[in-house]
C-alpha cells in the first residue's frame, strides 16, 4: 500500500501541479505588490482617494460598505489589467515567435509585388525590337 501511495506521489501530474500551485501562490504576492504598491497608488493621485473603504449607507441598523465593494472592484480589474498587459501578452508573443520559428532567413517565395517588380525591371531591361 505504501508503494501505491508513493507511485500516487511522484506521479508526474501531481508534481507537476504542486510545483504550479507554489509558483502561483509566489506570483500572487507579485501581482499584488504590484497593484497594492504601484498602480493604486497612482490611481489615488489621480482621483484624489486613496480607498473607498470607509463609503458606506445606513438602512436602519443596516451598515452597507458600498465602498469596500467598489475598492475591491477596483483592485479585480487592476489586478486583472496587470496579468493580461505584463504577462499575458507578452507570453503570447514569446509563444507565437516560438511557433513561427522567427528566423532571418529569406521565404521560400518572393511576394507578388516583387515577381511584378522584376518583370518591370526585366522588360525595361530588355531593348526594344
Amino acid at each position: 500500500m505504501l508503494k501505491e501511495f508513493r507511485a500516487f506521489l511522484l506521479r508526474g501530474n501531481l508534481l507537476e501541479l504542486a510545483v504550479a500551485f507554489v509558483i502561483g501562490a509566489a506570483f500572487v504576492k507579485v501581482v499584488t505588490a504590484l497593484v497594492n504598491d504601484l498602480i493604486q497608488p497612482i490611481i489615488a493621485t489621480i482621483v484624489s482617494a486613496p480607498s473607498f473603504r470607509d463609503k458606506t449607507f445606513h438602512i436602519g441598523k443596516g451598515v452597507f460598505l458600498y465602498g469596500d465593494f467598489i475598492t475591491e472592484v477596483i483592485t479585480f480589474v487592476i489586478t486583472a489589467a496587470a496579468v493580461f498587459f505584463f504577462i499575458v501578452k507578452p507570453a503570447q508573443a514569446m509563444l507565437g515567435r516560438m511557433r513561427r520559428g522567427d528566423t532571418d532567413e529569406a521565404p521560400s517565395e518572393p511576394s507578388e509585388e516583387v515577381v511584378l517588380l522584376t518583370q518591370i525591371r526585366d522588360a525595361l531591361s530588355t531593348p526594344p525590337r
